[in-house]
């Protein structure tokens, strides 16, 4: 299922709606402390920057915790959320362009004993990754991981070389929680694929 390791070049496109979208179906892998997991992406928000209310840069905002989305496309953002959640992101696009993706959920494929042990409790793998803050419990990432290029040998995105998940699968709606965004809170800027669909698909590969 696993397949090539994502180049620098995939995450400096310029339109980060369709890399959300694109990234459904790619593979985060994370090799921490000699535990290496995995996990389909299933679930992604996109955030454009400096004219997307909903984002952290929203009007060129710039602070200690924004900058690392003002990096060169291909490296993580993480930050916390209500004081609790890691949110793991890519940032995408050119230098000064502060695009990134939230990644939402993932379906985990490979490293489950770990990924158990983090969690602290056995879920059945349709459910356990489920929402950004279980991303980074089953494969480990913390704040520690932010500002990482995601092509090194810490965490990085692979493209499978024998799946692809069908394009009638991905839907695509609003984004979650960000009421303060006002009309952008209405943009169709998530995709997402069900769980149950997508194991059924799995299960012939």
């Amino acid at each position: 299922m696993r397949g090539t390791k994502l180049k620098p070049t995939y995450y400096q496109q310029k339109e980060v709606v369709q890399l959300a979208k694109d990234l459904i179906g790619k593979c985060l892998v994370t090799n921490l402390e000699g535990s290496l997991t995995w996990g389909l992406i299933t679930e992604t928000e996109a955030y454009e920057g400096v004219t997307d209310k909903a984002s952290h840069a929203y009007n060129g905002r710039r602070t200690k915790r924004t900058e690392t989305m003002y990096a060169n496309g291909g490296i993580s953002y993480v930050y916390l959320c209500y004081g609790i959640h890691a949110l793991f992101n890519v940032v995408s696009n050119a230098q000064d362009t502060p695009h990134a993706v939230l990644i939402r959920s993932i379906l985990p494929l490979g490293g489950l004993d770990f990924i158990y042990k983090r969690k602290g409790k056995h879920i059945h793998p349709l459910k356990i990754g489920i929402g950004p803050g279980n991303v980074s419990k089953c494969l480990g990432i913390g704040l520690q991981h932010n500002a990482l290029n995601l092509y090194g040998e810490t965490i990085w995105l692979e493209r499978s070389s024998t799946f692809n998940v069908p394009m009638e699968l991905i839907q695509t709606g609003q984004r979650i929680g960000i009421d303060y965004a006002e009309e952008d809170a209405l943009l169709p800027y998530r995709f997402w694929v069900e769980h149950q669909a997508l194991n059924a698909v799995l299960k012939r590969f």
